[in-house]
């Protein structure tokens, strides 16, 4: 069991930013928020010593990990994980975009 060094995307960052800030303002307080960045957070962590617990995509070298709605989509290199994008999985699957 390697652990690697997790590294986030830019578009990651923001769309964990704007996950997180929609259920603030949806719910006019952040405990739901706090409650969804700690399961995504434990999951990462998860990955990092686990990384081949995700699921094949289509893409090669590309995983994902399902937290609640939203899958996680990475991508494991030799000492790191690249988090590419979190994707909420009620959306339409043709908009997705994976770099």
């Amino acid at each position: 069991m390697v652990k690697r060094r997790i590294i986030w995307s830019h578009r990651a960052k923001i769309d964990l930013y704007e996950l997180l800030e929609y259920f603030y303002h949806r719910n006019g307080n952040k405990n739901y928020s706090r409650k969804l960045n700690k399961q995504i957070r434990v999951a990462i962590k998860i990955l990092s010593k686990h990384a081949d617990i995700g699921i094949k995509t289509d893409i090669e070298n590309v995983r994902n990990i399902i937290v609640q709605d939203y899958c996680i989509f990475y991508r494991k290199k030799n000492k790191t994980i690249e988090i590419i994008t979190i994707w909420d999985s009620r959306q339409d699957p043709n908009k997705l975009e994976i770099d």
